[in-house]
């Protein structure tokens, strides 16, 4: 008997272990989810492609500053000039908005400075609304895995919303973030056609003045997520007056 109960309550906690294993997932804007277990990978969820580009929530640890605390030194110019490899290749020149959106331009610029854009695939590119990029922590092409890719950050601290009234048309760019409005890191989306209901939700940061030809024709991801296997990569981003 004493074996028999010993067996039951081994069933019940392997069972139990399975049904309650923590797992917390935000299905939001068809990015993998927020947070999984540190054993498991994270899977790309399909939602509908109307739905709002996004970045997965800064890991523990990652932000030990606060935003006050950070001094970064920007190039004096506004035009973000991004040359682009891959099915197509070209360069994308967009005028960067400082005055709309400050706190998010600076961060462009310093990360366009620095380098951390170079080498940082397209890794969702949805027909008829946009194409991300900008992942600096996993979306780089040497480490790309369409599983983490759109799920990190830099090691800034997160941004502060900066909404604005300019309309999500063709060609502007925007900030991507998780559900919480303040959570803009270093990921921005191009507009492929005018999506209304991205307006006063995003942070736009600037538009393209040349080369929207490049972003109409940077390879599309599949399924309703618009993952993309085989990436096209921001081969070099500079900031020029």
């Amino acid at each position: 008997m004493t074996r028999i109960l010993i067996f039951i309550v081994a069933i019940a906690l392997i069972v139990g272990g399975i049904v309650y294993s923590p797992k917390i997932v935000e299905f939001v804007a068809g990015a993998p989810p927020v947070e999984v277990s540190e054993t498991e990978d994270a899977d790309p969820v399909e939602t509908p492609a109307t739905e709002t580009p996004r970045e997965e929530a800064p890991s523990e640890g990652k932000q030990e500053d606060t935003l006050d605390q950070v001094v970064l030194n920007v190039p004096e110019g506004n035009a973000l000039s991004i040359d682009v490899d891959g099915s197509v290749r070209g360069t994308i020149v967009i005028e960067l908005m400082p005055d709309v959106a400050p706190l998010h331009v600076e961060r462009i610029k310093y990360l366009a400075a620095t380098g951390a854009y170079d080498n940082v695939a397209f890794h969702r590119v949805i027909d008829g609304f946009m194409a991300q990029t900008g992942d600096v922590e996993n979306g780089k092409l040497d480490i790309y895995n369409r599983g983490l890719a759109g799920t990190g950050g830099s090691d800034l601290p997160d941004l502060p919303a900066e909404f604005s009234d300019i309309p999500f048309d063709a060609g502007v760019v925007g900030m991507a973030r998780a559900q919480d409005p303040n959570s803009a890191n270093s990921q921005f989306f191009i507009m492929l056609e005018r999506i209304p209901s991205l307006d006063g939700q995003y942070t736009v940061v600037g538009k393209v003045v040349e080369g929207q030809w490049v972003v109409d024709r940077i390879k599309r991801g599949s399924g309703s997520n618009g993952s993309v296997v085989e990436p096209d990569v921001m081969s070099s981003v500079s900031i020029t007056n």
